[in-house]
C-alpha cells in the first residue's frame, strides 16, 4: 500500500470517529434537553459530564488530526 493510500485511509477512519462522537454528543444533548426535570440529580450530572468529554473529543479529532496534517494525523 502506497503512502497516500495510508493517508487516505487514515483520514477516512478519523471521519468515521468524528461521525460517531458528533452523533453521541447529539443524542446525549437530546436527552438532557428531555429528561432535565425528571431525571434525578446524578443522571443530569453524569449526562453533563459526558457532554463535556464527548464534545472535548469532537474538538481534539477536529483540530488535531486535521486534513492538511495527514502525514501527523495517523500519528494521532
Amino acid at each position: 500500500m502506497s503512502k497516500t493510500d495510508r493517508i487516505k485511509e487514515g483520514i477516512g477512519w478519523l471521519k468515521v470517529i468524528f461521525d460517531i462522537l458528533v452523533a453521541t454528543d447529539i443524542s446525549l444533548v437530546a436527552w438532557l434537553a428531555q429528561n432535565f426535570s425528571s431525571a434525578s440529580r446524578i443522571q443530569v450530572l453524569v449526562g453533563l459530564a459526558a457532554v463535556v468529554i464527548v464534545t472535548g473529543a469532537v474538538v481534539w479529532v477536529n483540530r488535531g488530526c486535521r486534513a492538511e496534517q495527514a502525514p501527523a494525523a495517523l500519528e494521532c
